[in-house]
């Protein structure tokens, strides 16, 4: 396969896969309060080939992609008010996990048994 067919490839695959959900992730709702996570997303592209011209005809090809998305921000939608809480090591969550306090308990309908085994520990 020629180089071009490859990077050819790759970005096609690349259009199908970058959309506005993996920008924009899909509301989910907790009691009254509508969360939306946003994400950061990082993508590299890199394609070679090499052709030798000798007595042995031999070709090389290669094409690669990598990518990274990280959540960054949180749109919360409650009583009709519309906040966008960035997500970082020292205030987005702490803030998200204060406007949404039946977070836990609603965890913890789900996973009882994971609850009951950090107690005992």
């Amino acid at each position: 396969m020629a180089t071009k067919e490859s990077i050819d490839q790759l970005f096609e695959k690349f259009e199908n896969f970058i959309k506005n959900k993996t920008v924009i992730g899909e509301p989910f709702q907790i009691g009254d309060i509508t969360l939306i996570p946003t994400l950061s997303i990082s993508f590299g592209l890199g394609s070679g080939s090499e052709e030798k011209t000798s007595s042995k005809k031999s070709f090389g090809d290669g094409a690669g992609m990598g990518g990274r998305v990280m959540p960054i921000a949180m749109i919360v939608i409650k009583n009709g008010e519309i906040s966008v809480l960035p997500i970082n090591r020292n205030t987005g969550l702490d803030k998200l996990i204060d406007m949404v306090p039946d977070l836990m308990d609603k965890i913890k309908e789900i996973s009882p048994e994971s609850f009951k085994k950090e107690k005992e520990e």
